[in-house]
């Protein structure tokens, strides 16, 4: 017997091949009712998550985080376990799902290729890979294999917490042992990043202030982006991280950042960050006064000449062609992050101080990067440019 959603009683049924495997099910089913309520319904493993994202997730969680367990869901957990039961969904069936995604092209399973038109005057918005017997073999990384399985857990545990199942099957599952991926050197030496700066800072990067902050401070893009003049004082040398701008769900979102205690913690400015933002500033003032009516938004610090918030996506653009012109290495923006310790002991930044921008619990750590100091002749070259910057803020 069970309780239906109104309270009342009514029948649950098992089945099975023999008497044996019916008597043993019929024993299982007894002890668990004598434990909790037992649904006389169970949905699929879709129909819940469904359920789950739009009622526990949607309104309970960050929009990002919707987004997130959303798109891992669709993409990954319902292709494969969608239609089975979710009492009926065993440990065998999450490991061997598991074990499957790191050899399954996810540009063959989710159709991208496909999606592409045959014929497009543009060759590479073109049917170029996996729709015509080329596979790109778009494997997913073990952390997206990792969130996969993360998200799957979590909509299992809310399922135990409404008394649906008893157990949380993927809560046993292993992630499989994946060998690291070979990739080439993803990290700007100190030289590197100083050729790009001047790069942007001799033809006039409107962005150039951005880059800086990413470079030396080692800021995340949405955190640059999500930056206001309140968070700044400039003449203590100090910024606040406590906002970033994302768009989330087709939407630009600028939101508070409370995900560590770390970030919104007061970093130190050094000299060409503060420099940099100055110029900054003045260039943002002669943007507003050039415009027809005064911008009243957010008091964003990077904006686009008609005073919005600037898309990511085209911070991404912006940065790749940067990378073009000024003829160094093309990596990602995040891949700049790691740049950031090497840079501060380069433009002769107090460890200290370094400890703080770089978050390290320990100055010895610290000390470790200091060690591994460019040649003399990038240390003046970053000296000049920080001078020239200053030289030009005067003018």
């Amino acid at each position: 017997m069970g309780d239906n959603a109104g309270g009342e009683r009514k029948k649950r049924w098992v089945y099975g091949k023999t008497r044996d495997v019916v008597h043993d099910k019929y024993v299982k089913l007894l002890n668990e009712a004598k434990q909790r309520p037992i649904a006389t319904t169970v949905p699929t493993v879709e129909n819940y998550l469904i359920y789950w994202l739009s009622e526990v997730i949607e309104p309970n969680r960050e929009a990002q985080t919707y987004a997130q367990y959303e798109t891992l869901a669709r993409l990954y957990v319902i292709p494969a376990l969608g239609r089975k039961r979710l009492d009926r969904l065993t440990v065998r069936d999450v490991q061997q799902w598991v074990n499957k995604l790191p050899n399954t092209c996810q540009c063959c399973a989710q159709g991208k290729d496909a999606a592409r038109p045959e014929q497009h005057s543009d060759p590479r918005k073109r049917r170029r890979c996996c729709a015509v017997g080329k596979c790109c073999k778009a494997y997913p990384s073990r952390r997206t294999i990792q969130a996969a399985r993360n998200t799957l857990r979590a909509a299992l545990t809310n399922a135990q917490t409404e008394e649906i199942i008893s157990r949380n099957v993927a809560r046993m599952v292993k992630l499989p042992t994946m060998r690291k991926r070979a990739r080439g050197k993803t990290t700007w030496s100190v030289e590197e990043a100083r050729t790009f700066l001047e790069s942007a800072k001799d033809q006039g990067d409107p962005l150039y202030a951005a880059w800086v902050l990413i470079l030396v401070l080692g800021l995340r893009k949405g955190e640059v982006l999500g930056l206001r003049w309140e968070d700044l004082d400039l003449d203590a040398g100090e910024l606040s991280v406590s906002m970033q701008l994302q768009r989330v769900r087709g939407q630009l979102i600028h939101k508070e950042r409370t995900k560590t205690q770390e970030s919104t913690d007061v970093l130190p400015l050094p000299a060409i960050c503060v420099t940099a933002l100055r110029i900054r500033q003045k260039r943002q003032e002669a943007e507003n006064v050039a415009r027809d009516r005064r911008w009243d938004g957010k008091g964003l610090v990077f904006t686009t000449r008609q005073g919005r918030p600037i898309e990511p996506r085209n911070v991404n653009r912006s940065f790749l062609h940067r990378c073009e012109r000024a003829g160094v290495r093309t990596i990602r923006v995040h891949d700049t992050r790691h740049t950031c310790g090497s840079l501060l002991a380069a433009l002769d930044v107090h460890p200290r101080t370094a400890m703080q921008i770089l978050r390290h619990s320990q100055i010895s750590i610290t000390m470790e990067i200091y060690t591994e100091v460019p040649a003399d002749i990038t240390r003046e070259a970053l000296k000049r440019l920080g001078e020239s910057l200053g030289r030009q803020q005067e003018g």
